[in-house]
C-alpha cells in the first residue's frame, strides 16, 4: 500500500566538492513497506558539523557529493504498508537532509505537537545531541557546571545543564553578544574568555574550579583549557567536535594529578535498542527534546538568527563558511 503516493519531483541540497553547494532535482521513489514519504515545511543547519564538512575540514572525513543535514520538520505525504501512528498530513520530525522531500523509515518519526510551531521543533536533534553530552556528565544537584562555548549547541547544553541540577552553570566564549543570549536561555553566570581565564573562574564560584566542564566548541586548544579549568575530580565532557590535533597536553598536571574523568560524547556512541544511565537511544532523546519544547522548557526562539528560502541555500552555507560569530540558528524554508 502507497498511500497518498503521487509522483514528485523534490529539489535537495549538494556539496559536491569542498567549498562547492548547490540544489539539485531528484525523484523520491514510492514508499515501501514501513518508510513514508515526507514533505519539509524546514530544516535547520548544524553550524559546526555542516561547515566542516562543507569546507573539508580535519576530522571530517567527507566524500563527495554529500547530501547534507539532520534536522527536518515536514509532513506526511505518502505511507508505505505496515505504517501505523502516522496519517497523511501529519507534522514529524526526524533526522534528515535538506531536502524538499525524504523517504525514512515511520520509525525514526515523530509527531510534532499542535502548538509546537516547526521553526521551534526543528531543533529537536541539536537539543538531542546537547542532551546525551549532559547526560554523560551525570551533573548532581547543586554541582557546579562550566560550558566552553555558546554555540548552539552550547547554549542548550546549558539549559540542559540547568534542568540537571547545575548550580551555578556558566557560559563561557569570546563573543559578549553571544554570552547574552547564552543568560536569556540557559546561564546562571557568563564570562568573557581570556587568558585570565581559569583565575577568572575559580574567582566566580569561590572554589577550585567547577565540577563538570562541557567542551562545546569543538576548537582543539580548549580541550587543554577545559582540562585547567576543571576542579579536582571533576569531569570534563568533549561535547564539541574537535577539528585538528590538540597539541601540548600536560596530562600529569592538568589530568592524572587532577584525577580528571574525561568523558567523550560523540551522538554516535549512543545505544541502538536500549536506554542506560547517560546513554539513552536516539529516538528516545528526540522523544524527550520535544517534550521540553513543547512544554517551554527549552526555549529556542531567541536562537533562531537567519532564515533562508530553500533556494538560497548556496547563500546560506557561503554565510556559514564565512564563521559568522552571530550566526546561531540558520533556518531554511522549503514553504
Amino acid at each position: 500500500m502507497r498511500e497518498g503516493f503521487e509522483m514528485v519531483v523534490g529539489q535537495r541540497a549538494v556539496v559536491t566538492a569542498a567549498g562547492q553547494v548547490g540544489l539539485e532535482s531528484f525523484d523520491p521513489p514510492p514508499p515501501r513497506a514501513g518508510q513514508v514519504l515526507l514533505r519539509a515545511l524546514t530544516t535547520l543547519i548544524s553550524p559546526g558539523t555542516e561547515r566542516a564538512f562543507f569546507l573539508g575540514l580535519d576530522n571530517a572525513d567527507a566524500t563527495y557529493p554529500l547530501y547534507p543535514g539532520y534536522s527536518f520538520v515536514g509532513t506526511v505525504e505518502a505511507s508505505g504498508a505496515e505504517v501505523t501512528g502516522l496519517q497523511v498530513g501529519d507534522r514529524v520530525v526526524c533526522p534528515a537532509q535538506h531536502a524538499s522531500h525524504t523517504l525514512v523509515d515511520a520509525r525514526v518519526c515523530l509527531p510534532v505537537s499542535p502548538e509546537l510551531p516547526a521553526e521551534e521543533a526543528v531543533f529537536f536533534n541539536l537539543l538531542a545531541i546537547a542532551m546525551q553530552g549532559v547526560r554523560k556528565a551525570r551533573i548532581e544537584l547543586g554541582e557546579s557546571v562550566a560550558v566552553l562555548g555558546a554555540g548552539v549547541v552550547g547554549v542548550l547544553a546549558m539549559r540542559l545543564a540547568q534542568l540537571s541540577g547545575g548550580l551555578p552553570v556558566i557560559g563561557i566564549d569570546l563573543d559578549a553578544q553571544r554570552l547574552a543570549l547564552a543568560r536569556r536561555i540557559g546561564a546562571d553566570d557568563i564570562l568573557v574568555s581570556s587568558d585570565g581565564l581559569v583565575d577568572d573562574l575559580r574567582a566566580l564560584l569561590g572554589s577550585a574550579g567547577p565540577n563538570v566542564v562541557i567542551e562545546a566548541t569543538g576548537a582543539s586548544p580548549l580541550v587543554v583549557t577545559a582540562f585547567q579549568l576543571a576542579a579536582e575530580k571533576g569531569r570534563v565532557v568533549l561535547l564539541g567536535s574537535t577539528r585538528g590535533d590538540t597539541e601540548r597536553v600536560n596530562f600529569y598536571r592538568d589530568v592524572h594529578r587532577k584525577g580528571l574523568h574525561i568523558i567523550g560524547a560523540h551522538e554516535i556512541t549512543r545505544p541502538r535498542h536500549e536506554n542506560s544511565p547517560g546513554y539513552w537511544t536516539q529516538i528516545s532523546e528526540h522523544k524527550v527534546c520535544l517534550e521540553l519544547l513543547a512544554r517551554r522548557r527549552v526555549d529556542v526562539a531567541p536562537l533562531i538568527t537567519h532564515r533562508y528560502n530553500w533556494l538560497e541555500f548556496p547563500n546560506a552555507y557561503a554565510h556559514l563558511a564565512e564563521w559568522d560569530k552571530r550566526a546561531q540558528g540558520i533556518l531554511i524554508e522549503w514553504t
